[in-house]
């Protein structure tokens, strides 16, 4: 069975997608800990980060720090933080968190934010307009 994430690259479930090229999407995470909060992810369903290819890999951090920079542009923060977890969702993917002050705001057991479905399609829009540029 097809985990959510590769639902939402063949499209059968929609996303607010910020940033996409053949091999990897980024789209914003709908439980969000900060606002802009982006996942990243190959579009080939692997379940586990380390069994990723060395060279896909290599490219999906490449892709990442791309998309954290429009991130970073479109979301007030002091930093970008990084994050991989990999038990919510069998397919692999990279957290890109906006944090203001400390590595304590990137708290993936903690409370999570609840935008507004026009909340999110702003920050989508702006993130991926600053992906382009």
């Amino acid at each position: 069975m097809a985990s959510i994430f590769s639902k939402i690259v063949a499209g059968e479930i929609p996303a607010y997608k910020v940033a996409e090229n053949d091999e990897f999407l980024a789209f914003l995470d709908i439980n969000p800990m900060a606002k802009g909060h982006t996942l990243v992810i190959p579009k080939q369903e692997i379940p586990y980060i380390f069994d990723v290819e060395d060279d896909l890999l290599g490219r999906m951090m490449v892709f990442a720090k791309k998309v954290a920079k429009a991130v970073e542009k479109s979301i007030p923060c002091a930093r970008i933080g990084v994050g991989v977890v990999g038990l919510e969702v069998p397919h692999c993917h990279i957290h890109l968190i906006p944090l203001q002050n400390s590595v304590g705001e990137m708290n993936f057991g903690g409370p999570k934010l609840s935008p507004s479905q026009e909340e999110l399609a702003e920050v989508a829009q702006n993130i991926k307009k600053n992906f382009e540029n």
